[in-house]
């Protein structure tokens, strides 16, 4: 799978890129056609304490998988987008080997 990742307003630090790059592969042991992965690390700065947006696309064969979360942390942020991604795997699994 192919990972592009965009830091937008600020310079990802190389941990935080190979956090994303970990967590990412593990997805393809949920459905390994995965084709490729666009991140999108955003700082919001709204006065909030939430400002870390992760904004993830995955492309799968005929379709498009898309999950955003936000907190306080990249690395929860994280944590919970690829939970959601996880979930739209399996069930876009279910839906492909049933037809």
């Amino acid at each position: 799978m192919k990972i592009e990742t965009q830091s937008i307003h600020f310079t990802a630090d190389e941990r935080l890129l190979a956090l994303i790059e970990e967590r990412l592969n593990k997805l393809e042991n949920f459905y390994d056609q995965i084709l490729d992965a666009t991140v999108y690390l955003k700082l919001e700065n709204n006065g909030k304490i939430q400002d870390k947006i992760v904004e993830i696309k995955l492309k799968v064969p005929k379709e498009q998988l898309v999950a955003k979360g936000t907190s306080k942390k990249f690395e929860i942020s994280l944590d919970q987008v690829v939970e959601a991604l996880r979930k739209q795997l399996i069930k876009y699994k279910g839906k492909v080997s049933s037809h």
